[in-house]
């Protein structure tokens, strides 16, 4: 699975079609991402003791085939670092 948390991707399939957003979780054994804002549904929550019941939207997971990688925040590494001057390697 080749997307990854904070990726900002783009659904290609189904009622979110076009909508895009930054994956919040990955699921690599359900090959599935949750995106910020897309595929939402309402969660019914019971008031408890002293609190109100409310209407509650949330993310469901998105199959990978059906998202299409838009960006991604580069990883820094020691690599990346650049030497001082006057340092030696």
């Amino acid at each position: 699975m080749n997307i990854k948390k904070g990726d900002k991707v783009k659904v290609i399939t189904g009622k979110d079609k076009s909508k895009s957003g930054v994956v919040v979780r990955a699921l690599p054994r359900d090959n599935a991402v949750v995106i910020e804002g897309v595929a939402l549904y309402k969660r019914h929550v019971k008031g408890r003791s002293g609190q109100v019941g409310r209407i509650v939207e949330r993310p469901r997971a998105i199959d990978v085939s059906n998202v299409a990688l838009v960006s991604s925040p580069k990883v820094k590494s020691a690599f990346d670092a650049k030497p001082a001057k006057g340092a030696s390697k």
